[in-house]
């Protein structure tokens, strides 16, 4: 099953199957959840008028590779807001929340212009893409991912850190109009700021991750995107870090903020 497929899928029933390949150590991939709980979030508001604003994500517990229930519950319908919250189901227990406000663009005599500047990196095509390793995670598959700076993970590195490009594996998927859904399945792939300090492998998951969309996405599922990542702070077997994601033309399309487990 394709990942617009199983989109479709949602938008049709209840109760979906997570399709094969999708795996990031003993759950799934985070990302995918959380793209499947969005599209569940934008075909229960269906107004195409008010675009995503913001996000937030808890992880509750591992997803497992089989049937999965979403429910959605529209919180609040307001004239220029709507915030939704949508759960989603295995073995009778909630395993991830999604809250999401959508809203209307609305006059404003305020406007402030200080996001990040986009880095420079070389061009994806003149750098090497992640290789596909025995060890790593079976959803990286899905995409293709760049360093442009910063160490590999678990690579005992003093300082944390990287960035580079990202985009859907085009031998994986169809190329079509980029959902936020499909955004959100992708921006994930990332893995936490401090894994380049690991010395071993070891895991680290996301808890909380929270996103907050700055321009409209309009782009392709085949278009590469830039992402740099910051931790603020880790001790004590959590991290919190942020990152930024822009577009090919250096475009800021999103802040990422998340708090991680670490294992190590």
């Amino acid at each position: 099953m394709s990942l617009r497929q199983l989109f479709t899928e949602i938008e049709q029933d209840e109760w979906v199957n997570i399709p094969q390949g999708w795996l990031q150590g003993r759950t799934i991939y985070g990302g995918l959840v959380a793209g499947m709980m969005m599209q569940k979030a934008l075909v229960t508001i269906a107004d195409p008028a008010k675009r995503l604003l913001s996000t937030s994500v808890t992880f509750v517990g591992p997803v497992q590779e089989r049937k999965a229930r979403l429910t959605a519950e529209i919180l609040r319908q307001g004239k220029s807001v709507t915030t939704i919250e949508v759960r989603l189901w295995q073995d009778d227990a909630v395993q991830s929340i999604l809250i999401a406000s959508f809203g209307t663009q609305r006059e404003s005599s305020i406007q402030v212009k200080q996001e990040r500047t986009a880095p420079i990196y070389p061009e994806p095509q003149s750098l090497a893409k992640l290789p596909q390793q025995a060890a790593m995670p079976q959803c990286y598959q899905q995409f293709d991912v760049c360093w442009a700076e910063g160490n590999y993970p678990c690579t005992a590195s003093a300082k944390p850190d990287f960035g580079g490009w990202f985009r859907f594996n085009p031998t994986q998927h169809a190329n079509d109009e980029l959902t936020v859904a499909e955004l959100m399945t992708l921006l994930d792939i990332w893995p936490p700021g401090v894994l380049p300090m690991f010395q071993t492998l070891a895991p680290a998951s996301s808890l909380t991750w929270h996103v907050t969309y700055v321009h409209p996405v309009q782009h392709q599922l085949y278009d590469w995107f830039k992402y740099k990542v910051f931790t603020d702070y880790a001790a004590e077997g959590y991290s919190t870090e942020y990152a930024h994601l822009w577009d090919a033309e250096n475009r800021l399309i999103a802040i990422s903020r998340q708090t991680v487990t670490v294992f190590a």
